[in-house]
């Protein structure tokens, strides 16, 4: 680039003050741009003059937290219950339940207090009934058997109405004389409910099916049934009478009590895993869930070799007497709920 030759006033031939300048602006460019147009690789920073990582040594891009995996716990039944968990999906099939370990005993609603078991569940009935047969056991039976006093009936449960309540213990004795309403209301007390049929039913033959609790082939004596003795006809001489007698579930026979405490036949048990049911044939009749009135099991005077399979429609859903008592079911609890802040609800 050619610059025209400027005279500086009072200098002739010599470069201006302003082409000086100009001349020190352009050079430091016309420096940086040598070479620029002979091929030769343009002027690079330090950074761009690094070599590109490999892949192995670029950071790592953010990701999402990993969220962690939540495993709900399986519900589980009332430790009062045993579950008992149908396998096969087959239609129809029942969905997993709860049922009561032992035949239950009855408290009051309102105060806990314990219910006698050889008196109806009610006021009215157990007034009634302590009423008749302080006269009509001296009618009955022989002059050893009508000194047999009755159970004392405790003055509370004659001095007000009351709701029983179905409570699971073992080693007491379980109520009898249960009318089918009486059984409803006991389970709904405790928060639970009558089985069905079929719910006892499967129950009752445990995990592998059979119709006795032990197994497929009646034994006799490994449940509380077909007993060699009935105890109206030790009170009475006659088993068909006198089945609201209050002393029936008192009888022993050899020393030994006819109707036995929860859990004392250890031979007599559903087996579901590694728990339990006692006592679902022999004992006491349970009630089912059937406004038309059924009971299953078999009580411990009845001359049955059905096991599992036995039941009866004869009486309607109100009747009651020494034989018959209630175990309940329940649904299984659901699962406490995965979603954050969530859980069971209370009841």
């Amino acid at each position: 680039m050619l610059f025209p030759m400027l005279s500086a006033p009072g200098r002739p031939g010599g470069p201006s003050g302003s082409l000086i300048a100009l001349l020190g602006l352009c050079l430091p460019a016309l420096a940086s741009c040598d070479g620029c147009d002979d091929g030769a690789p343009p002027v690079t920073t330090a950074a761009s003059a690094s070599a590109p990582l490999p892949l192995s040594q670029l950071p790592a891009q953010p990701t999402a937290s990993a969220q962690p995996v939540v495993v709900m716990p399986e519900p589980r039944c009332p430790p009062e219950m045993v579950k008992v968990k149908v396998k096969g999906t087959d239609a129809g099939a029942l969905p997993t339940y709860c049922i009561d370990r032992h035949e239950a005993m009855l408290v009051d609603q309102a105060t806990g207090t314990r219910i006698s078991p050889y008196y109806a569940p009610s006021r009215r009935a157990a007034q009634s009934t302590a009423r008749m047969w302080e006269k009509l056991r001296f009618e009955m039976g022989e002059p050893e058997a009508q000194a047999v006093p009755l159970p004392t009936l405790p003055a509370w449960q004659i001095q007000r109405d009351f709701e029983p309540r179905a409570v699971v213990r073992k080693g007491v004795t379980p109520n009898g004389h249960v009318s089918g309403e009486r059984a409803q209301m006991a389970c709904r007390h405790g928060g639970k409910r009558l089985c069905s049929l079929a719910e006892w039913q499967t129950a009752c033959r445990g995990e592998k099916g059979e119709q006795f609790p032990y197994g497929d082939k009646y034994l006799h004596r490994k449940c509380n049934v077909f007993r060699e003795a009935h105890p109206a006809h030790i009170l009475h001489d006659n088993a068909g009478l006198g089945h609201s007698d209050p002393r029936l579930n008192r009888v022993k026979f050899k020393g030994r009590p006819l109707l036995r405490k929860t859990g004392a036949s250890p031979d007599c048990v559903s087996r579901w895993g590694d728990d339990g049911i006692y006592d679902m044939v022999g004992n006491l009749d349970e009630w089912i869930d059937d406004p038309d009135g059924v009971f299953a099991g078999g009580f411990y005077g009845r001359s049955t070799k059905e096991g599992c399979d036995w039941y009866a429609t004869a009486h309607p859903f109100h009747y009651a007497d020494y034989s018959t008592g209630v175990r309940c079911c329940a649904d299984l609890p659901a699962p406490p709920s995965s979603e954050p802040g969530g859980g069971e609800s209370a009841t």
